[in-house]
């Protein structure tokens, strides 16, 4: 049995690792070589602009480490901020990363559909029909999903243990899949050098294209995936959410997140090096496509046939329900720490005494997430452009507060305060519209929608203003 607003010690590292790298790898790691990785940056610019963001995010990793084990709580960035700036500051920074964490869960889901059609033809694609933002939503594809959510929040709700084993198979498989397809791609004669160009992506001319030249091209190229970086690597800082729960010494986090880190790097640049290796003349397969190609999945069926489906379909399978699953943990723990501190209505703050989790707060994330199948795909990523701003707010209060406590205890605030430059620089990108980065910054839409959750939150924070701890 438990108290009321204290949670269970029950996680292990190797539980930890799987919530940091499912977070961290979900649907867009497979589908996105074909949307957006291979046509503008190709796998020389998307290889050294995930490689890079990997750094940036392990430099911006030692001040999460450096804050977690000092304040090992439930809250994460929100409690750390409070700590160093004070609750309007912390209120900002928690009131963003829900909206970081809590938008991917309903986006994971919505990729289900996709998944099976891909996979297995449209045997979801049942019942009535109708379209969002030019997304068809099926009644079959939606009640499968909305299932899946509800089965997972149920785990959740059971308890950290079986939702941690849970998040541990399923990163297990994520990453020995892709490590077979690798390993299926080096040794077999389908794959060739040859394929791979245009190495840094291009753009469409009518029915051709121009290969990316030169070096203000290949440089935007780089950038424009570097700026994605918040959003490619947005999970490993869902890490503290959860260090009220650690069963082991706090110490270890920063091997964790970087250990999760570098396995996202892998991910992302074997599948789309893989991609592009395995698939002749894919520009043309992108320029006349209809709609996006699963590329990865023709891909891994030219190499291996039905296997290759097979293993790709439980790769990213597993990689949407860990995103799922561990968004889950962390949205609700957020809410949880910040209910508790009055940043949030008192109900969300209750631990359910026979399993000790937030039961409520994880019931309040499923009602939220049940939206997703409802709205669909292209809906939802009006929301998803607050995901990267709101991780790069989380990561920029991080750093900042970690410099701020190295220098009172004598420490080097060097690494602290060049993770935050880093932070500043990708809400800069997301933000404000620079020649030669189209389509980094928000559209008019996540605009819009970005004014609509501030007035939300302002309107949150002065309704509780007076319950909120000192």
């Amino acid at each position: 049995m438990n108290d009321s607003n204290t949670l269970l010690r029950r996680l292990r590292p190797l539980n930890v690792w799987a919530l940091a790298f499912g977070c961290v790898i979900g649907w867009g790691a497979f589908v996105n070589p074909g949307k957006k990785f291979l046509p503008s940056a190709g796998i020389a610019g998307t290889g050294i602009a995930m490689i890079l963001g990997a750094l940036i995010m392990i430099v911006i990793a030692h001040s999460y480490s450096e804050m977690t084990a000092r304040y090992p709580s439930a809250g994460g960035e929100f409690t750390f901020t409070k700590a160093c700036f004070g609750k309007r500051s912390a209120y900002l920074c928690g009131w963003f990363l829900v909206a970081a964490y809590l938008t991917n869960v309903p986006m994971n889901s919505t990729a289900l559909g996709l998944i099976v059609h891909g996979l297995f033809g449209p045997v979801l694609r049942v019942g009535f029909h109708y379209e969002i933002a030019g997304f068809d939503i099926y009644a079959g594809e939606m009640f499968f999903a909305m299932a899946v959510l509800l089965l997972l929040g149920v785990f959740s709700i059971k308890g950290v243990r079986v939702a941690g084993v849970i998040q541990t198979v399923l990163a297990g498989c994520l990453a020995v899949s892709v490590i077979a397809l690798t390993c299926a791609a080096l040794s077999s004669p389908e794959t060739s050098a040859a394929n791979m160009y245009p190495l840094w992506g291009f753009d469409r001319a009518g029915a051709g294209y121009i290969p990316h030249e030169g070096g203000m091209k290949i440089t935007g190229s780089v950038l424009a995936m570097l700026a994605i970086a918040p959003w490619a690597f947005v999970g490993f800082d869902t890490v503290p959410q959860a260090a009220e729960e650690f069963k082991f010494p706090v110490r270890k986090v920063n091997v964790i997140m970087i250990v999760a880190i570098m396995f996202g790097c892998f991910v992302y640049v074997a599948n789309n090096t893989i991609t592009a290796a395995a698939l002749e003349k894919w520009p043309e397969l992108i320029i006349n496509s209809e709609s996006t190609p699963w590329l990865l999945l023709a891909a891994a069926e030219k190499l291996l046939g039905f296997k290759g489906k097979i293993l790709i379909g439980l790769a990213v399978f597993s990689a949407v329900l860990t995103g799922i699953l561990g968004f889950y943990m962390a949205s609700s723990r957020l809410i949880f720490s910040m209910s508790r501190d009055g940043y949030l209505p008192e109900f969300l703050s209750k631990v359910d005494a026979k399993h000790g989790t937030p039961a409520n707060a994880i019931i309040f994330c499923m009602i939220i997430s049940l939206s997703g199948p409802v709205l669909g795909r292209e809906a939802l990523g009006w929301f998803l452009d607050m995901s990267a701003i709101g991780a790069s707010i989380g990561y920029a209060f991080t750093c900042m507060s970690a410099a701020i406590t190295l220098r009172k205890s004598g420490g080097s605030i060097t690494v602290p305060v060049l993770g935050a430059c880093f932070s500043f620089m990708f809400m800069f990108l997301q933000l404000i519209p620079v020649p030669g980065l189209e389509g980094v910054h928000f559209g008019s839409e996540s605009y819009i929608m970005l004014a609509v959750w501030i007035m939300l939150g302002t309107a949150f924070y002065f309704r509780q203003a007076k319950k909120i701890t000192p």
